[in-house]
């Protein structure tokens, strides 16, 4: 068979304009594959590669094209690197690479036609797009849809790639493409891929970075389910006909007889209601949390039961684009002209602006931090702000922290604000009991000042406010930069 693939190669220079392509392989191994679609009424109706590098790739390219024309949209996202090799003659090393290649540049191309609208399927009561991430959360979501019955389709969106970090240890790195696309044909289930690291580096990366450069401490996995990640599942979802996204997220969804709100999981150690507050409520109403009811230990049981081999991975607690790195390393690498100039360091001071000490620069400092500040003062002493434009850190006493009101901006209220009765200031906080100052419709406004039950301290500017009535999510925020006379 691979003499066969290698003498009358099937497709080779096929498509090479076509617009739904993908490559994998590359410099680190020499060998490289690049796989072009074509997609007319849900069926893969031709196929085309180029290669470079060894035999075997070229082959695998050939019998890629060899197993996916004709195929079935579904059939076809279902193509595994066993099954190019097997259609070579068997899983020799040799092979078996250039058949990795062949099928990871095939689906990063049907990725690319489903995105783009070329490849569409009619709707279907039945059908339900997991977000596949190759954890056991992701995968016990997907496990419960089978059982339910349900015409299972998982995505995974690759959506950062830096060598600097650990691409094992991240949800969205090409590692985890891979990895959760083996997941997903192990359960019998198609997968796509959607790479969308331009948009995740320009709406979550580029304002994680100009957040820290201007003071503030921004939560990147909010901006990243609000700007990026649930849009494009959902309209993956459109164009596969599925109904409805499910996710592996600790959370729920509740009717109040005016539409759907997010609400917050059983398991308030595990819940993720915090990180999904933006989300609209039409995206919402489509969305499933089958996880939200269960307890962690009970999602691993479920996956150990269903012989899933994800049920005892341990859980990432990194950002995805910082897994395994430090983000000091991590902002010199990506950071532009306002990081380099913070790095060059400044001044730390206390209310009165007399000079304490130096620091590295004010972007690697929160508000609220104790440790670090390297400072000899006979008294603890904390950040109360940080002054960007003279890259100076304002420390002072704990209690100089705490404040009875909080102002948030760029506010979308979910609800009219009568109805916010508590807000969380930072992921996994509790929440506090507020009053939102004057009466405000459902819908955006400028801003919105918030008067907590009690004081709290080491409200970050920059952070979310969730803003809660009960366990249900009503509208969110950003921590605004306190009003302040202080001569530092």
């Amino acid at each position: 068979m691979l003499r066969e693939h290698l003498e009358n190669p099937r497709g080779m220079g096929a498509l090479g304009r076509s617009p739904y392509s993908g490559a994998a392989g590359g410099a680190a191994c020499g060998d490289l594959i690049r796989m072009s679609v074509r997609v007319v009424d849900g069926v893969v109706v031709e196929a085309g590669f180029r290669a470079r590098g060894c035999a075997a790739a070229r082959a695998a390219g050939s019998a890629t094209v060899e197993l996916v024309e004709g195929a079935s949209l579904l059939e076809a996202a279902q193509l595994t690197a066993e099954a190019v090799a097997a259609e070579l003659g068997g899983l020799r090393p040799v092979t078996r690479h250039g058949a990795e290649l062949a099928a990871d540049a095939f689906h990063r191309a049907l990725g690319v036609a489903a995105r783009d609208g070329a490849a569409r399927l009619p709707r279907s009561a039945r059908r339900t797009v997991v977000a596949m991430s190759g954890g056991v959360d992701s995968a016990a979501a997907a496990q419960l849809a089978l059982d339910a019955g349900e015409d299972v389709v998982a995505v995974t969106l690759e959506l950062w790639a830096d060598p600097a970090t650990d691409g094992e240890r991240s949800c969205c790195s090409p590692q985890a493409v891979t990895g959760a696309r083996a997941l997903a044909h192990r359960m019998g289930i198609p997968h796509f891929t959607l790479d969308l690291r331009e948009e995740f580096r320009a709406k979550v990366v580029d304002g994680f970075l100009d957040g820290y450069a201007e003071g503030r401490t921004p939560n990147p996995c909010v901006s990243c389910n609000g700007a990026v990640r649930f849009d494009s599942m959902l309209a993956l979802a459109d164009r596969l006909g599925a109904v409805r996204l499910a996710t592996g997220h600790y959370a729920r969804v509740a009717h109040d007889g005016r539409g759907p709100l997010i609400r917050a999981a059983v398991d308030p150690a595990k819940d993720q209601s915090y990180v999904l507050a933006r989300l609209r409520g039409d995206e919402v109403a489509r969305l499933r949390f089958p996880l939200g009811e269960l307890e962690k230990s009970q999602v691993r049981e479920l996956a150990r039961a269903a012989g899933l081999e994800v049920a005892d991975k341990p859980e990432s607690q990194d950002l995805c684009f910082l897994a395994g790195g430090d983000t000091r390393a991590f902002m010199r690498r990506h950071g532009g002209r306002p990081l380099r100039a913070a790095a060059a360091g400044g001044e730390i001071v206390d209310r009165e602006g007399s000079v304490l000490g130096r620091h590295g620069g004010h972007h690697t400092f929160t508000v609220g931090q104790r440790r670090g500040l390297g400072l000899g003062a006979s008294e603890a002493l904390y950040v109360l702000r940080k002054d960007a434009r003279r890259n100076r850190v304002v420390v002072g006493p704990r209690d100089a922290l705490l404040t009875d009101r909080v102002r948030i901006e760029r506010v979308r209220l979910h609800r009219p604000s009568p109805e916010v009765a508590a807000v969380r200031l930072r992921y996994h906080a509790p929440p506090v009991q507020c009053t939102a100052a004057g009466a405000f419709s459902a819908g955006a406004h400028e801003s919105l000042e918030l008067r907590l039950g009690r004081p709290v301290g080491a409200a970050a500017p920059g952070q979310t406010a969730c803003l809660m009535a009960g366990d249900l999510v009503v509208g969110w925020g950003l921590i605004a930069e306190p009003s302040v006379d202080d001569p530092a």
